[in-house]
Parts: structure tokens; C-alpha cells; sequence
């Protein structure tokens, strides 16, 4: 008898406290009524019979959500989006006094669809591939912040994780990049080719005013100046050599005789 008076007043001990663990608030609900403060973290005891400790999360939470979005030319858009939100926890008492304890599928939700669907209808499909898609994100988490702070929630931000866009769009979509990119490899070869015809043309005009400048430095003092040096590069060298010269050109080197 004793045994089970032990084994009773254990378990009853036991389903009297509660441990709220770091990332959560705690609201205590006694014959129906809750408590104005909310509990933090830690053991929380209380009688099992006439009270209840509810836990929120005042962490950040992920809520993923698949959804059909509409888009500004009439498509309809499969799409996989998470909603990263936390509860304040201050306002814990207030979210279940006034929404519930189901305020995701009660107030999150049904915000995010309407603000989705607002935001969406005012942009292209394929702007859900570009860059807008940053904007559309940031548009949507504004639009349920101002309808979801007063109510005790704080909106992160809103990501558009995956896309799936009709088939006859997706196509059209790559042929149009696809299209982009052959544009600009063709620039790249056209731009490349008008430097090298330019380069070629200052080589050209480098060529002609060093010939020009050589041909207008040259005079005839000048080249029998440059026939006497060669003649005594030649006679100090001790191979043999044969000079033929007709008495007008400077110097000639017959290279067939020996």
C-alpha cells in the first residue's frame, strides 16, 4: 500500500511541472483563464487538474508552404516557399486569448496566401527567374509584417525556394537566354576582330614611317660612310673573301664564286 501511495505521488509530482526549453515562452492557463506574464524558460510547476502550461516558439521558425501563385499575364505558377517568422514574446497571452494555439494555419497562413497572391498578379512568370525574384520576396514579408507585427508575430523574410514555371513558358524562357548569350559571344568576336584590323593598320603605318624616315636619312655620304665601315669589318676578318664592285655599286659580295 505504501508502494503505491509512493508510485501515485511520484507520478502526480511529475505531471505538476513542466520544463519550458530555451527558444520558448510558456502561458499558463488556470479553470480556463490565463495568466498576464508569460513564463520563461525553465521548470514550471502547476496542478495538473485545474491548469494547463502552454509553449510557444520564440525561436525563428520555418513554415514551408506549397502554393499556386498567379502571375501578371493570367499563368498559374507552382511554387515551394518558406516563411521564416518567430512570436514575440511579450504577446504570447495575446496569440491565444484572441487567435489560438493553431495561429499558423488561422493567421500566418491565410496573411501569406493573401499578400502572395497580391504581390504576384503584379509581376511577369518570368520574373520569378530574374532578379524581380528578390523583390517579390522582400514585397510579400512587407505585406504580411504590417498586417502580422501588431499581432504579436515578426515576419523574417519570405524565399521563394522553387519555381516551377508551364512548360511552354520554361522553353521560351531558355531559347530567349540561350538567343542572349549567342548575341553577346558574337559582340565579343566583332569587337575582337575590329582591334586586331586596327592593330594591323598601326603596324602598317609603323612600317611605312620607318621606311620613310630611313629613306629620307639616307644620302650618299651617308652610304659610302656605311661601304668604308663594312669594307674594314672585312678586311680585318682573317677568312678569304672575294669583293667584286663595279665602281658605282658601294659593295657587292658575289656568294657563287670562292
Amino acid at each position: 500500500m505504501r508502494i503505491a501511495f509512493l508510485v501515485f505521488a511520484s507520478l502526480l509530482l511529475l505531471s505538476s511541472c513542466s520544463v519550458i526549453r530555451q527558444g520558448d515562452i510558456g502561458v499558463k492557463r488556470t479553470l480556463g483563464k490565463l495568466r498576464d506574464k508569460e513564463l520563461n524558460p525553465g521548470l514550471v510547476v502547476y496542478n495538473p487538474f485545474i491548469s494547463r502550461v502552454i509553449k510557444l516558439p520564440t525561436r525563428t521558425v520555418n513554415l514551408e508552404v506549397k502554393l499556386t501563385l498567379p502571375s501578371k499575364e493570367g499563368l498559374n505558377i507552382k511554387s515551394e516557399i518558406s516563411i521564416l517568422y518567430n512570436v514575440q514574446s511579450n504577446k504570447a497571452s495575446d496569440i491565444i486569448e484572441t487567435i489560438g494555439p493553431n495561429y499558423e494555419e488561422v493567421v500566418i497562413l491565410s496573411v501569406f496566401r493573401s499578400a502572395a497572391a497580391d504581390v504576384c498578379s503584379r509581376f511577369y512568370a518570368k520574373d520569378m527567374h530574374t532578379a524581380e525574384r528578390a523583390t517579390i520576396e522582400k514585397e510579400i514579408a512587407e505585406h504580411m509584417a504590417r498586417l502580422l507585427n501588431g499581432r504579436g508575430f515578426n515576419i523574417e523574410a519570405v524565399l521563394l525556394k522553387s519555381i516551377q514555371l508551364p512548360p511552354s513558358l520554361a522553353t521560351a524562357i531558355e531559347d530567349k537566354l540561350a538567343a542572349e548569350q549567342f548575341a553577346q559571344r558574337m559582340e565579343f568576336e566583332l569587337q575582337r576582330e575590329r582591334l586586331e584590323a586596327e592593330r594591323k593598320i598601326i603596324e602598317a603605318q609603323g612600317v611605312r614611317d620607318a621606311q620613310k624616315i630611313l629613306s629620307e636619312g639616307l644620302n650618299e655620304q651617308i652610304i659610302k660612310l656605311r661601304s668604308i665601315d663594312a669594307f674594314k669589318e672585312l678586311s680585318a676578318s682573317p677568312n678569304t673573301k672575294i669583293i667584286i664592285t663595279d665602281g658605282k655599286t658601294p659593295l657587292l659580295i658575289n656568294d657563287q664564286q670562292r
